[in-house]
């Protein structure tokens, strides 16, 4: 593996020549695209108090990247921050392709301060709505952005084509600035409870009802009578959040920038990573209306330390009428932090398009099954200082706590590096019992730190159940994501799963195919999907609370018979293991840069 020292900066001609050459083979019929992306320390203000937050091109949320169907991308990124970062295509299939899939220790190490490392973002099946954000800690708090995938040239939306667009991008926001990490690897460390965010967002302001924001709320201006494309993204870092306009139906058509038959709705959930679209039409007396973001909390009713507060942002009508009035809020229509029914019953409505142009392709054929418990669960002593207690919190799948190694596992998995992982991950826990119920083993909530990926043979057909579980009576919703892969969700429900009653009501016709599902809380979904793209995709809760407490594994899909069905050699460069592990934890003890108050 070719390395250089941070001296050498941003200039790499070798790997820019490997890329402008490898694009000049596609350019005959891809049309190729070019992104230079600057990571540095930009001073914003929000909640009365400013900020120098890490940043993409100055922007937050960071810029939109465009493409077509078919495109192919290349995003040139440069580290000018204080620490390692790495960046990942969020729901891009990323064809053989793992070495720009992006998360840290997993498929590369981060980007050290002062270097650059070029991207190459291949889009093949994926139209609609995707974004992209940070894969390293929760760094993606402030870096992240939207990917808008449009109809391949010479096609059109399965659906009237809309008067106008919006991208409308939900986030988070932590008390620490743009560095919560500092505190999270205190947590970790220590075996405490890790940061919890203090605030939601709507295209990077918090709205009417926060302090110093009534003059920054987002608008989005429209006519009477109109029809508008909204491509909305969950980009909060571990929040659900249930989305609705006042007065005004929603009608999704897309969901993980995969087409849905259209479902009219008054409120939308979206688990972290989720991107919908939706259409909706101005068709309300001319005035303003609030579209409104709330937290969505899958925990038990008695847990309440999260933040409590909307963000907001105003659908303004063209128009003479007075604006002295507030603008209309969605009381009717948000559901309530605790609505547990409202998040299940949207979720379990979605069915893909399976139209002549947009086929459904179930696989019927299943070839191999694994049943993962998705849980919390208690770690020992002896990976944490545990300063409260002999065991600390953490989660798991199949008892199994992932922990990151060193050096990533794509690069132990093509050079045969041993000592890295092991290929021992279980297709089943290690005991089974009543999931949801109140009379589990004492053994159930104890899991081991580990570092154990799942082999998967070329082309196997796979279906995986989740299933929810009230070990330690943390029954959460589990939005699990795929690398690599979308999936079909051809079953769910609420209790325990019975593989005898619950395979006869799949719907193998048109389920939704998505890259990010929840697991209900106390319940299960069953997925499907072909293992034709190999090399090494992580799978993890999608809640980043989970997935640094180790609710994660990796699947590595192993290579066909031929070149097409094997996974491409690594680029000539990939930032070095060696120095980006230091420089991650390095960050621990970076304080977070607030500047003033006001």
């Amino acid at each position: 593996m070719a390395t250089r020292s941070p001296s050498d900066s941003i200039s790499f001609l070798p790997a820019f020549v490997f890329l402008l050459a490898n694009a000049l083979l596609v350019a005959q019929s891809t049309t190729v695209h070019y992104y230079d992306f600057v990571l540095r320390e930009t001073n914003i203000t929000r909640n009365c108090t400013s900020w120098s937050l890490l940043l993409v091109n100055e922007s937050f949320p960071g810029p939109t990247i465009e493409v077509h169907k078919g495109d192919l991308a290349f995003v040139n990124v440069h580290n000018q921050g204080d620490y390692g970062v790495t960046l990942h295509w969020h729901g891009v299939k990323q064809p053989r392709n793992p070495w720009s899939d992006g998360p840290e220790y997993i498929t590369q190490c981060p980007i050290p301060p002062g270097t650059s490392f070029m991207y190459e973002v291949n889009f093949t099946m994926e139209e609609g709505t995707l974004l992209w954000h940070a894969h390293s800690d929760w760094t993606r708090a402030t870096v992240h952005g939207a990917i808008v995938i449009l109809p391949e040239e010479g096609t059109t939306y399965p659906f009237p084509k809309p008067d106008g667009e919006e991208i409308i991008v939900l986030g988070s926001w932590y008390s620490q600035g743009d560095d919560p990490n500092a505190d999270l690897d205190e947590a970790l460390d220590e075996g405490t409870d890790v940061p919890r965010s203090v605030g939601y967002m709507i295209n990077g302001e918090f709205g009417d009802f926060i302090n110093c924001s009534k003059d920054s709320t987002y608008h989005m201006y429209v006519n009477y009578g109109k029809t508008y494309h909204l491509r909305i993204i969950n980009a909060a870092v571990s929040a659900e959040l249930f989305f609705a306009i006042a007065d005004h139906n929603l009608t999704v058509v897309g969901m993980d920038a995969s087409y849905t038959k259209p479902l009219v709705s008054s409120y939308l959930v979206l688990s972290p990573g989720t991107t919908i679209d939706v259409l909706f039409t101005a068709n309300k007396t001319p005035g303003r209306y609030y579209m409104a973001a709330r937290r969505f909390s899958s925990e038990a009713t008695t847990v309440t330390n999260f933040n409590h507060a909307v963000a907001t942002a105003i659908i303004q009508y063209s128009g003479n009428y007075s604006l002295d009035s507030s603008p209309m809020f969605p009381n009717g229509s948000l559901p309530s932090y605790f609505d547990y029914d409202a998040a299940d019953s949207f979720d379990f409505m979605l069915k893909s398009l399976a139209s002549e142009d947009h086929p459904s392709d179930v696989p019927l054929n299943i070839t191999r099954r694994m049943f993962i418990v998705a849980s919390i669960s208690e770690i020992l002593c002896p990976h944490h200082k545990c300063v409260i207690a002999p065991t600390t919190i953490g989660s798991s799948l199949n008892n199994q706590s992932w922990e990151n190694p060193s050096t990533d596992v794509l690069q132990a998995y093509y050079n045969n590096i041993s000592g890295v992982y092991t290929a021992d991950f279980p297709d089943y826990p290690p005991v089974f019992y009543n999931w949801t119920g109140d009379d589990m083993p004492e053994v159930s909530g104890v899991s081991d730190k580990v570092t154990k990926v799942k082999m998967l043979e070329y082309n196997e057909s796979m279906e995986v159940v989740f299933q929810g579980s009230d070990i330690l009576r943390g029954a959460e919703s589990h939005p699990m994501h795929m690398h690599g892969y979308s999936f079909y969700v051809v079953g769910h429900g609420l209790g325990n799963y019975d593989n005898e009653t619950d395979p006869l009501s799949y719907n193998l016709v048109d389920p939704p195919l998505v890259n990010t599902f929840a697991v209900p809380r106390e319940g299960w979904i069953a997925i499907r999907f072909v293992a034709n793209n190999p090399g090494v995709w992580f799978w993890h809760c999608h809640i980043d609370r989970h997935m640094s407490w180790g609710m994660n594994t990796v699947f590595i899909v192993k290579d066909g018979g031929t070149e097409e069905t094997s996974m491409r050699g690594p680029p000539s460069y990939m930032p070095p293991c060696e120095d980006s592990y230091n420089i991650a934890r390095m960050k621990s003890r970076r304080l977070p840069r607030q500047i003033s108050s006001t």
